[in-house]
């Protein structure tokens, strides 16, 4: 076995993708299946799609451009607000991209004009996370802006919560989406296909229908690839958590003390370890380190493991306490948050294996 390796059961994410959406449909919410998570992984985001996702949507247009290099034609929307210096290779290879600067917009507009592909835009609304978007205030305005423009088409709006200021999504901040729409609609006579009502965090909403009415679109990838939702801090009722395992092959065993013997300095990134004296333990050194994965980002199976730390090559896990007779060349798996599995998935350290059914 390749170790470190990514174990991906695809069935699962047919399954978590399936489940989404039949609960947002059922609402008049279509699904876009975000792939940054995986970094655009073909065998993955074929499963999001046999799941029944409506379209795509990746941040890197490095991910977009090897998807219709791979034969994927559906829509894809490019999440990132795009560069200024790349308008050509975004117009070319995604349908629709979220913006909030104008002059973007415009040299976006004038690229679609000059290749004869025509380009639709979300603009991203700011209600309150302070990532991307227009301020409430000048929305209107904007959207005037973007209507006198040629070769794109203001497709609608958006808004993302809980990536940078950890706002939740509410009736309140997603309905100030839609009220927003319906001015532009009144005010300009434009006629707003989409309200994107953000991310896995506006499951919560879907799961108690209190999604304002509207509110059509859905950008989803830690619901459908992991099941849970870190803004929220919980699993999602009904999908499956363990799509993903990492695993990765013990190279040393042996009883050890539990605090290092010498003056102490700064470890290999320049941090002071701090040890407490529990005597004597069963450690085991696994084939994974910093250079292979966000290590704050997995978790062991098996609970009653722990990690102690990490170098570049090396996990360092106490055992002690695991009821498993574990050997050198055994393989210890561990489970992965978003930001472990998004480090695991474009590692080129990191094997990958992908299996049906159970």
């Amino acid at each position: 076995m390749v170790s470190p390796l990514l174990d991906v059961n695809l069935d699962k994410i047919r399954y978590n993708a399936a489940q989404v959406k039949q609960r947002c449909h059922e609402q008049g919410i279509a699904v876009l299946g975000v792939t940054k998570g995986v970094s655009a992984i073909p065998q993955i985001v074929l499963a999001m799609l046999e799941g029944g996702v409506d379209g795509l949507a990746d941040a890197r247009m490095e991910n977009i451009i090897e998807l219709r290099n791979k034969g994927f034609y559906q829509p894809i929307t490019l999440l990132r607000l795009p560069h200024l210096s790349n308008v050509e290779n975004i117009v070319r290879y995604a349908d629709i991209s979220v913006n909030s600067e104008i002059a973007v917009i415009k040299a976006l507009a004038q690229a679609a004009q000059k290749m004869e592909y025509p380009h639709q835009i979300i603009l991203m609304i700011d209600v309150g996370d302070l990532r991307e978007g227009v301020l409430q205030e000048n929305v209107l305005d904007t959207a005037k802006q973007i209507s006198y423009l040629r070769g794109i088409k203001l497709l609608g709006l958006g808004t993302n919560m809980g990536c940078f200021g950890g706002v939740l999504p509410s009736t309140d901040n997603l309905g100030l989406i839609v009220e927003l729409g319906h001015l532009i609609e009144h005010q300009l006579g434009l006629h707003l296909e989409i309200i994107s009502g953000g991310g896995t965090s506006s499951l919560l909403l879907v799961e108690s229908h209190k999604v304002p009415a509207g509110v059509n679109q859905l950008r989803i990838g830690e619901g459908i690839l992991l099941g849970t939702d870190t803004t929220n801090n919980r699993k999602i009722p009904g999908l499956c958590d363990d799509a993903f395992l990492l695993k990765a092959e013990v190279i040393e065993l042996k009883s050890k003390p539990s605090v290092p013997i010498g003056d102490i300095g700064r470890d290999a990134f320049g941090n002071i370890p701090q040890f407490v004296d529990i005597g004597v333990r069963k450690r085991a050194i696994v084939a994974l380190g910093k250079q292979d994965v966000y290590i704050e980002g997995i978790t062991p199976v098996d609970g009653n493991i722990e990690i102690l730390g990490a170098s570049s090559d090396h996990l360092i896990i106490d055992v002690t306490d695991s009821p498993e007779e574990i050997h050198v060349g055994d393989d210890i798996s561990f489970h992965l948050t978003y930001a472990g599995l998004l480090s695991a998935s474009q590692s080129r350290y990191v094997g990958k294996n992908f299996r049906e059914g159970n």
